[in-house]
């Protein structure tokens, strides 16, 4: 597979993504989920044997980054037909040599190397700059499983000469990658691990499932513990990725927002529990059948919304249902405990004529209404992953052009979604 090159990125970079006013109307299926499958590609370093992952999102930035450092780490991996086949050519080594762009799974890696090898070394992670994202609880994770962790540079290190042994780990928080980060480690860990105060989510079920089906003893006892019996080696496995919620409620509120109808295929209503709920609450007409979610055209109403563990609703989503509340008539709230240096997108919300104020832990979000209103094309800047689609749905019900500058962060989370988008009847293109 070809990897995400110096001046690949460049070309990202200087693109913008381009939307006039539209109506979403159509069929769109799900692709496989971005906080999946990272977590997958991270665990098949534990393995030599061969891992096959079914529903792969080939054109999803974040993965292409994260095979491209398999590739350095000794992995053959070749997709056909939205398939994943990660093979072993050698025994991967215990440093990620590494000069590409870094992402946040990097302490995965990290975490999967020194169980496999001993030792480990990563570039530090990248990712969305969502405020306080310290490394300390997966340090935590390492250094309780018996691990020495330290800093050299823009590196971080981790050794365990001796191999890991099982032991208590306490998070003093919920984390989703220090529990995963957990789960991983302690598969190859002499005797049994119990983490207590996980976070619990549908990814974490997925990659405890996943970590069993390789040979792992994983035990899920709700959001109290986990608990995770290593065993010396793990073995391959065919499995198929978990559709992407974010994407599915990306796709949802675009057409509630639009006045559209859209048919949702390969819909994860088991995991939207919760939002869906909110959603209903706040004016979108969505029907169930199967694995199908029908969005009929419905009015956006103000929402108010606190996120939290699942199954809550989880920060990711925090920016989609802003762009909602700025398309309803009336005071949106959104309360995020967890990333209130979320809020920055705002700023950009601002420039396309969106009020809104940050008072503490809470935003108030003064909406101007559904199709035009106060919202107006404008040029603005996707500063993470989830503004990016959020400027995206905004775009779609402005008076005017939207030009969204790094849009390649939008791509870095969902496979296709030019493509997509289009499909559905959305007047976008890229442009410079």
């Amino acid at each position: 597979m070809s990897k995400n090159t110096g001046a690949d990125r460049e070309q990202l970079e200087a693109r913008y993504l381009e939307i006039e006013a539209s109506r979403l109307v159509g069929e769109v299926r799900i692709s496989g989920a971005k906080n999946s499958v990272l977590r997958l590609l991270a665990a098949s370093l534990l393995t030599p044997e061969t891992v096959t992952l079914h529903n792969y999102p080939a054109e999803l930035l974040d993965a292409v980054v994260h095979v491209g450092m398999l590739e350095a780490l000794g992995k053959r991996c070749t997709v056909s037909n939205g398939t994943l086949t990660i093979a072993e050519d050698k025994t991967p080594p215990s440093d990620l040599e590494w000069n590409g762009r870094s992402i946040r799974n990097t302490l995965l890696i990290l975490g999967a190397l020194v169980a496999r090898t001993g030792a480990g070394s990563v570039p530090m992670p990248g990712g969305c700059n969502l405020g306080d994202r310290k490394t300390d609880l997966h340090e935590l994770v390492l250094t309780r499983l018996g691990a020495k962790v330290w800093y050299e540079g823009e590196r971080l290190f981790a050794e365990a000469p001796n191999g890991l042994t099982g032991t208590d780990i306490v998070l003093p928080m919920r984390s989703t990658g220090a529990t995963e980060n957990a789960l991983i480690a302690a598969s190859l860990a002499r005797g049994t691990t119990r983490l207590w105060n996980p976070h619990i989510r549908p990814e974490i079920l997925d990659l405890a499932r996943f970590l069993e089906a390789m040979g792992a003893k994983v035990s899920v006892f709700g959001q109290e513990s986990i608990e995770i019996t290593g065993i010396e080696q793990l073995d391959g496995i065919v499995h198929r990725v978990m559709p992407d919620n974010m994407e599915a409620m990306t796709w949802l509120i675009g057409s509630v927002i639009t006045g559209g109808d859209v048919e949702i295929h390969d819909f994860p209503a088991q995991d939207l529990e919760v939002p869906l709920i909110f959603l209903r609450e706040s004016g979108a007409k969505v029907f169930l059948s199967g694995s199908t979610a029908i969005v009929r055209s419905g009015r956006p109403y103000p929402i108010e919304i606190s996120t939290g563990p699942y199954p809550g609703i989880n920060s990711d989503m925090q920016p989609l249902f802003a762009a909602m509340g700025a398309c309803a008539r009336g005071e949106s709230r959104i309360v995020d405990l967890r990333f209130a240096g979320r809020y920055d997108y705002l700023q950009e919300f601002a420039r396309m004529g969106v009020n809104s104020e940050v008072r503490g832990d809470t935003a108030y979000i003064h909406g101007g209404g559904q199709q035009g209103g106060t919202i107006r094309g404008a040029e603005v800047r996707a500063l993470d992953l989830r503004a990016g689609a959020a400027l995206s749905l905004l775009g779609m019900v402005a008076d005017g052009c939207t030009r969204i500058a790094d849009a390649w962060q939008i791509e870095r989370g969902y496979n296709q979604f030019l493509a997509k988008a289009r499909g559905l009847g959305a007047e976008m293109r890229y442009g410079r």
